[in-house]
């Protein structure tokens, strides 16, 4: 059993608890529901390409940053110009919150991605409902039946969809009908090794008209650059910023090299 086996285990209990107090007739009627989203895919066409993430730890890290508030966290993204900020909302395994995301919406006029372990309907109206104008669908725990339920529900929604693959029978096996970008995690499920190569392998693979995102291990401009010649225009940074003292400072720097 992997971490995402143990993950999804949890997450149904969770899912599970909040749908008996929090019924999606009740998510429905929150203030954000209606509200118009900005496109991420349009954001990293036009702009820098960057999603930058808020993230307080990791299952292969354990502590990154507990000290940051996402409130300057995220305005410090907004204010270095990257095209859409990921919010990690899963609170056992990363240490995050709907909150989080609820703070970060407030706070920005950008796109945000809510980061989480899909694996019902329930958490896509969750998404709308909490301000997210994107949701993550994760291949390796979903079926190509859910991909698709999922991601047309999200896009009825109004949100856009993020696939991310590991590996070429993810890909393969996975309905992108309804998907807009499709992202590529350079982390090892079984190992926790990093390697671009897996992007550089899977990105002749991946649909043309999809969105190419490379996901973990990009912390250099020189990796950026090196990407963008195998067709990818997103690029999702989070422990490269995290790490340090002043994460929005961080990306500042980094997109000023960019």
């Amino acid at each position: 059993m992997n971490i995402l086996d143990k993950i999804v285990i949890d997450k149904k209990r969770e899912i599970n608890s909040k749908r008996n107090l929090f019924p999606i007739d009740f998510l429905k009627k929150s203030p954000l529901f209606s509200r118009e989203t900005y496109s991420l895919t349009e954001s990293i066409k036009s702009g820098s390409g960057i999603i930058a993430e808020f993230k307080r730890r990791s299952p292969s890290k354990q502590v990154i940053n507990h000290q940051s508030s996402v409130i300057d966290v995220v305005r410090g993204y907004e204010n270095a110009g990257v095209s859409g900020i990921s919010i990690l909302a899963d609170t056992k395994y990363f240490g995050g919150s709907l909150d989080d995301l609820i703070q970060a919406r407030d706070a920005v006029i950008i796109s945000i991605l809510r980061k989480e372990f899909i694996i019902d309907l329930y958490q896509v109206y969750e998404a709308k409902a909490y301000g997210a104008d994107a949701i993550l669908l994760i291949s390796a725990i979903l079926t190509s039946e859910k991909i698709k339920e999922f991601s047309k529900l999200a896009n009825s929604l109004g949100l856009e969809v993020l696939l991310e693959i590991h590996n070429e029978e993810e890909l393969n096996k996975s309905d992108l009908t309804y998907v807009d970008l499709v992202g590529v995690n350079n982390r090892n499920l079984k190992t926790f090794e990093v390697s671009l190569e897996n992007s550089k392998y899977l990105s002749n693979l991946i649909p043309s008209d999809k969105v190419k995102i490379s996901e973990s291990g990009i912390s250099t401009i020189e990796a950026i650059n090196e990407l963008k010649q195998y067709g990818f225009q997103g690029f999702l940074i989070g422990e490269n910023f995290m790490k340090t003292d002043d994460p929005g400072q961080a990306a500042i720097d980094f997109l000023k090299r960019l």
